[in-house]
């Protein structure tokens, strides 16, 4: 049993923050499917611009798409949708297997589209209807625009990944997204059991944006504002989804979305290249993990249960960082901002590559 696999057996699904034709077809991801555990997949924007730019295998379908398809953005859907669904087809058995617990692929709307709800909803509904298949995820971003966008596309049965989640008031405007939205569905006379989602909390961005701050005001709290933030997260999960505002709809055998630990590479190498994936192992949540940060553990992770431990700490950790007047929600909004703007960047250089 490999290092990672072992992470399963403490309840938490693996993702891999990577996606590739190379991967795909020379056979690297079905082997970390079934050497190592990995229960899906997830893209970017910036994922994509780095895997156009550098395989090769993608040349001869951009060259006959730029005759095909004049506008850029299509020609880089019909150019990467295929790997998608390739993605999912591989991650099928295990999705079956799992009655729909495991085994997803993430594709994200455009990045254009953050502070528009409508064509959010648009875009998320052509894009599942393109890809069709039952294990693909949709991403949106979770702006105040997008909100209803994420309740209206969890009401019409689309399983969505909310994306750049940095701050509590940002999580609990999500889970309420996801729970009016399978309400709806609900109320509506339609099943719910199928619909799957994941809300994707961005982890090592948060330590990098405070850190400094804290180096000379409180050292001893550098470091803890993102895995403390992420305990406190699931302990709002379980009291949300736990709770009895849930019961109805978990009678109907409707499921939360699960809290997605994103950004888990670590970016400062003073600390361990593994403790956004070490320190934040539990149940019924997600890791998705860079191709770096997967090696990294695959050679010297140790997988234990640690999502639950010293949650007082946690808490004690984010009254000091209250205390000091750091505002997490606040520094939530800047680090969105900063990740739509690197996600819009990333967006354009992508069509440029593609152009």
């Amino acid at each position: 049993m490999s290092r990672l696999s072992r992470i399963a057996d403490f309840g938490q699904q693996v993702w891999l923050d990577q996606l590739s034709r190379q991967l795909l077809r020379g056979g690297r991801l079905r082997r970390l499917i079934e050497e190592d555990a990995i229960a899906g997949v997830t893209s970017n924007p910036a994922i994509f611009q780095q895997a156009i730019t550098e395989d090769p295998l993608y040349r001869e379908d951009l060259a006959r798409l730029r005759a095909e398809e004049p506008d850029p953005e299509r020609r880089f859907e019909a150019l990467v949708l295929p790997d998608i669904r390739e993605a999912c087809d591989l991650l099928r058995p295990r999705y079956d297997a799992s009655q729909g617990d495991k085994g997803y692929v993430s594709f994200e709307v455009s990045p254009r589209l953050a502070q528009d709800a409508a064509a959010t909803l648009a875009a998320a509904k052509r894009l599942w209807a393109a890809i069709d298949r039952p294990n693909a995820m949709i991403k949106i971003p979770a702006t105040q625009a997008c909100l209803p966008a994420i309740r209206d596309a969890v009401a019409a049965g689309i399983n969505i990944n909310v994306t750049l989640i940095f701050s509590p008031r940002q999580l609990d405007a999500v889970f309420a997204a996801f729970r009016e939205g399978l309400a709806a569905r609900h109320a509506a006379g339609l099943p719910v059991a199928d619909i799957r989602g994941v809300a994707s909390v961005f982890l090592s961005r948060v330590d990098a944006r405070l850190d400094p701050r804290l180096a000379e005001a409180a050292p001893e709290l550098r470091g803890t504002a993102a895995i403390a933030s992420a305990k406190a997260a699931y302990a709002r999960w379980q009291d949300v989804f736990g709770g009895d505002d849930f019961t109805a709809l978990r009678e109907a055998d409707a499921r939360p979305p699960s809290c997605l630990w994103a950004s888990t590479g670590t970016k400062d190498p003073a600390y361990s290249d593994v403790r956004y994936v070490e320190e934040l192992i539990g149940p019924d949540t997600v890791n998705t993990v860079p191709a770096a940060t997967l090696e990294a553990f695959a050679d010297h992770g140790e997988a234990a249960e640690t999502l639950t431990r010293d949650l007082d700490t946690a808490r004690r950790q984010l009254a000091a960082l209250a205390a000091l007047g750091i505002d997490l929600d606040a520094e939530g909004d800047a680090l969105q901002a900063e990740g739509l703007a690197a996600f819009d960047k990333a967006f354009d250089a992508l069509l440029e590559r593609v152009a």
